[in-house]
């Protein structure tokens, strides 16, 4: 595929992300990776007949003789990214006989056998997972069950360590749904005040910081107005990924309340200092699952789950039917760095006293301190890998360890 149908790819994952963005609720902790979910639907939309494959070229966005070639765009696009590890697998039954022409898109080496020991055949497919995601999701997110005949399974792992690491520091929000909990804050100053922006958006102005990583992936922390919803607050990140929405960089952003959590003042010191951006923030590790069948129209799958008829021929002769689909996930953002992982599985059955100051100085002051959205982002190429949403940060361990992959 040239750039052009890559671009396309890209656009078509993010814009599964922008919808799946839409079911979020303010409240509560979630994190979410199309890349995960769109090149498995892309491959069973190449394998789909009748208005399974209608339902499932919408979902993905591209038409389904085009699903498969642009599945395997998205995985070399995975591939190619450090810190970013990605697989495919497919387990069938011995009674399921896939095409050859169907099998010979897919990664190579991805198709193993389902033996009809379900105990073992779970324990195999979750150590699949496990090993996939460096123990962050420790098994497949769908129960293999009698009647499970196929099983199309992918695992998505992000890690990026912070170029500038983060200060870990008990914060207490004084507003907002936070208010008078001791969180666990993270503090940043930097000169490089561009790292932060406001967007105007149809559905209100946003905030933007882009924390660099050490890796082509980056995190972008997003703080919409306090009415916004979750998804048109990620909406709009997946917008200015795309440059759809003009963004004031923080250089240029006007003294006073200048944005959702952002203010720009100028204040007396006792020596010339250049601008600073210093950020506040909140540590946070979430989790979540999602049935992807709750949702099945976002996702193509309401005419695919009718046991009734066989929906695959261009998979397999045996009838199949989807059964089960489902993705979990967990996202981590501390001090040092980032970290997050997806499995997603389709099954399918049959059918800071000082001197006098003398100096101005301008400093640009970010506050993430009430729920907000965030992008794992591929710097080249603006995939985002992981999405989520944070409702609720927990609170601030106080004396006690956490884990933290990137310390020593």
């Amino acid at each position: 595929m040239g750039q052009l149908a890559a671009r396309a790819a890209v656009g078509a994952v993010n814009g599964l992300t922008a919808r799946w963005a839409g079911t979020v609720a303010r409240d509560r902790n979630t994190a979410f990776a199309a890349p995960g979910v769109w090149p498995l639907l892309a491959f069973l939309a190449d394998g789909a007949d009748g208005h399974a494959r209608v339902e499932l070229a919408d979902a993905l966005g591209v038409p389904a003789d085009q699903a498969a070639s642009a599945a395997r765009q998205v995985l070399a696009t995975l591939d190619g990214v450090p810190g970013v590890d990605s697989a495919l697998g497919l387990w069938t039954r011995r009674t399921v006989e896939p095409h050859a022409a169907w099998l010979a898109g897919l990664p190579a080496r991805a198709h193993g056998v389902l033996t009809g020991d379900e105990a073992a055949d779970q324990r195999a497919l979750d150590a699949w997972a496990a090993e996939r995601t460096g123990g962050l999701v420790d098994r497949l997110p769908v129960a293999l069950t009698d009647d499970t005949e196929l099983v199309l399974a992918s695992a998505l792992a992000v890690r990026t360590g912070w170029l500038r690491p983060f200060r870990d520091r008990p914060f207490i929000p004084e507003t907002g749904p936070w208010r008078d909990r001791v969180l666990p804050g993270l503090l940043r100053v930097s000169s490089v005040l561009d790292r932060i922006g406001v967007a105007d958006t149809p559905d209100g102005r946003v905030t933007e910081l882009k924390v660099l990583g050490n890796t082509p992936v980056d995190v972008h922390l997003l703080l919409g107005e306090e009415l916004m919803t979750p998804g048109q607050v990620l909406g709009a990140g997946l917008g200015l990924l795309t440059r759809a929405y003009p963004l004031v960089p923080g250089g240029q952003l006007p003294y006073g309340e200048a944005g959702p959590g952002v203010r720009v003042v100028r204040e007396l010191d006792t020596r010339p200092a250049p601008p600073t951006l210093d950020v506040t923030t909140v540590a946070f590790d979430l989790t979540a699952h999602h049935d992807l069948l709750a949702a099945h129209r976002l996702f193509g799958l309401t005419t695919a789950q009718d046991t009734g008829r066989a929906h695959f021929s261009g998979v397999s002769d045996f009838p199949l039917a989807v059964g089960s689909a489902a993705q979990s996930a967990t996202a981590s953002f501390g001090e040092r760095g980032f970290e997050a992982a997806a499995v997603t599985a389709v099954a399918a059955v049959a059918g800071a006293a000082a001197p006098a100051p003398r100096y101005r100085t301008t400093t640009v002051e970010a506050c993430f301190d009430r729920p907000f959205g965030f992008l794992a982002v591929h710097r080249r190429t603006r995939l985002a890998l992981v999405a989520g949403w944070v409702g609720d940060p927990g609170t601030h361990p106080e004396g006690e360890e956490t884990h933290d992959p990137f310390g020593v």
